[in-house]
């Protein structure tokens, strides 16, 4: 988001001086303490430089499948990986990360990165994971584009454009799987889908996957003030989901990220995480992932969603918890807003453990 870094600066400031007044009033060695509550290895954390910003979460036959990709540029690791994938959830979260894996490949290596995409399309055409992950990767690009020549730009809308007859490709090759119908959802954002048309593709979507918590954070975006609607409308639609989910489902943690969307661009009242819709976001959030399959592929993206409102909110303990469960990877929203994920991160990380000592907790203490 634009001017983070201002915010976090900022609020690390802030926090700085909140424990040290804390701990003065209490006794305590205020700065040496909170250098050594800031060290991540004491609780067990990764170090900012090990931090993977490729995925949310572990995955470990993907983090091995994209390994092997850099390595050897041989695409059948990727086709069998994605053959293998029948749950809709993780199909849809190996498919963006392996497009994303592509697209940096190709930005560090123009020309010459990514080639086990191009190669993959050229030697298995009729190949659904092929076609589909080719469609998100230019949906990537198609994104790269609009941040230097602006959404809307005919290159923009030609890359778009492609994306959504690659999409169609992918549709065909697989008709029961939803992920290519989730990919155009993006595209019809980026090429401003009329609403009736953009809620006939959300019934495709719907029909094959309807719980689909990956789809529903898809078009979210379509709803939302600085797309195609309004904030009333992203938050009707997030609340109707959220209403409508069936148990054990991450659907009522999707009000959080319509919340996450549409607040101001910069913030340091610490009021406003504490707010009622803010608290009833967060709880909705925190029943979701106490209710949910622990392994649930996009567990990890409102994990890190929560880190960042509950550590705003002064929420120590809840933000230590879901600290334990996502750190080592950081490649989810918020933290993917920011041109450095890693340090964004483990800005909030620090926070929270200094917050957390500051309040009388340790390493031993620390919630799981």
């Amino acid at each position: 988001m634009d001017m983070l870094f201002l915010l976090l600066a900022l609020t690390m400031i802030g926090a700085v001086l909140v424990v040290f007044l804390r701990r003065m009033r209490a006794g305590a060695q205020a700065v040496g303490g909170f250098s050594a509550a800031t060290d991540p290895q004491r609780y067990g954390f990764a170090p900012v430089d090990q931090l993977d910003v490729r995925l949310p979460g572990p995955d470990e036959e993907l983090t091995g499948t994209l390994d092997e990709l850099a390595r050897t540029q041989d695409w059948r690791p990727a086709q069998q990986l994605l053959a293998a994938t029948a749950d809709h959830e993780l199909r849809w979260q190996r498919v963006q990360s392996l497009a994303g894996a592509a697209s940096h490949e190709l930005a560090e290596r123009p020309g010459e990165g990514g080639r086990w995409l191009r190669t993959w399309r050229v030697e298995a055409p009729k190949d659904a994971g092929a076609a589909v992950v080719h469609a998100e990767f230019l949906v990537h690009q198609a994104r790269q584009t609009a941040a230097v020549s602006g959404a809307g730009s005919d290159e923009h809308r030609i890359i778009l454009e492609e994306a959504r007859s690659v999409c169609a490709d992918a549709a065909l090759l697989a008709p029961g799987d939803p992920t290519p119908y989730i990919v155009e959802l993006a595209i019809a954002r980026g090429l401003g889908y009329r609403q009736a048309d953009f809620e006939e593709l959300w019934s495709t979507v719907t029909a094959r996957a309807p719980h689909h918590m990956g789809a529903h954070l898809a078009a979210l975006h379509y709803w939302c003030e600085k797309w195609h609607g309004s904030k009333e409308l992203a938050d009707a639609f997030a609340h109707r989901a959220a209403a409508a989910a069936p148990e054990r489902s991450l659907l009522p943690a999707l009000p959080l990220f319509a919340v996450f969307e549409h607040l101001p661009e910069v913030n340091t009242v610490r009021s406003l995480y504490q707010s009622d819709v803010v608290t009833k976001a967060v709880e909705g959030a925190l029943y979701a992932v106490r209710g949910a399959p622990a392994d649930h592929p996009v567990m990890p993206h409102v994990r890190h969603l929560l880190v960042w409102f509950l550590v705003r909110a002064e929420r120590w303990a809840d933000a230590m918890e879901q600290l334990a469960h996502v750190d080592g990877h950081v490649g989810a929203v918020p933290w993917s807003y920011g041109a450095n994920p890693a340090a964004e991160y483990a800005a909030h990380r620090a926070m929270a453990v200094a917050g957390w000592e500051s309040s009388g907790g340790t390493p031993a203490t620390m919630p799981h």
